[in-house]
């Protein structure tokens, strides 16, 4: 067989079989399971080796990108394009999660039902003033959107120093703010499974929170990447991913706010 056979003839990736994305999603729903049982007072352990597994496949898939992407160069700018793509679906698909989650929060707050007394919030509920800690947090998440803009201006430009500098500070800001909301979570005056209120509003800004720290990890991966120059102004996709998402991140916690801790509350 002749050379030319082997010779790659259209732009297209196709990407080597991986174990990661099979053992990822094993390792998702044992974090779930984890998550559940420690909300019922069950083991916590369940939950401490879903996290690790998580972290684990993540680390071990991200490898595997990023030698596609700067060792091989197999992310072609046709690839990059489908890249894009799919992560503008893969927000989309997160964007109806908290959809539902409005969904069922407005419904309890529309038409309180006779249990819970028939007002929203609940007749003895205390709920956050939304103008303390939440109001903080929001100016948090607001800043890390400003310094992560900053980074992407900065890639493009060429400065690379000026990008590092940047994402550290969207990094911190990013675990001042889950710092805070787990602070603010050990203060609340009411449990994860006392009523409707307690349950719509531990998922909606958990499972914020949950995207917080994805976000902040992805971040940190890219201030890594950052630092060893693998971002150019043609080619940076991967930070380009991590900035959508954080931003999608930003834009959620204004609705939550807004909508749980400001007219909810």
């Amino acid at each position: 067989m002749s050379a030319g056979h082997d010779e790659v003839k259209h732009p297209y990736h196709l990407v080597d079989p991986s174990p990661w994305p099979l053992l990822t999603a094993f390792a998702a729903g044992l974090m779930a399971t984890g998550l559940v049982m420690m909300m019922h007072d069950y083991t916590n352990m369940v939950l401490y080796a879903g996290i690790a597994s998580v972290l684990i496949c993540a680390y071990a898939w991200w490898r595997d990108v990023v030698n596609e992407a700067y060792v091989r160069h197999l992310h072609t700018p046709v690839v990059r394009i489908g890249l894009r793509y799919g992560m503008v679906l893969f927000i989309a698909s997160e964007v109806m999660f908290f959809v539902a989650f409005f969904w069922a929060y407005f419904t309890a707050a529309f038409y309180p039902s006779e249990v819970i007394g028939g007002v929203w919030p609940p007749a003895g509920v205390e709920t956050f003033d939304a103008f303390d800690l939440p109001f903080l947090n929001t100016l948090i998440l607001l800043l890390s959107g400003c310094s992560v803009t900053w980074a992407h201006h900065a890639i493009l430009n060429s400065e690379q120093k000026q990008a590092v500098h940047a994402l550290m500070i969207t990094v911190a800001l990013g675990v001042i703010f889950t710092a805070l909301q787990a602070f603010e979570y050990s203060h609340a005056a009411f449990g994860f499974t006392d009523d409707i209120y307690s349950s719509t509003f531990y998922m909606a800004t958990g499972f914020h929170g949950f995207h917080v720290i994805v976000g902040t990890i992805f971040l940190f991966v890219c201030l890594i990447r950052t630092k060893k120059g693998h971002f150019t102004p043609e080619a940076h996709v991967g930070f380009e991913a991590a900035a959508w998402y954080w931003h999608f991140v930003d834009v959620v916690w204004l609705f939550l706010f807004a909508a749980v801790y400001w007219w909810g509350g």
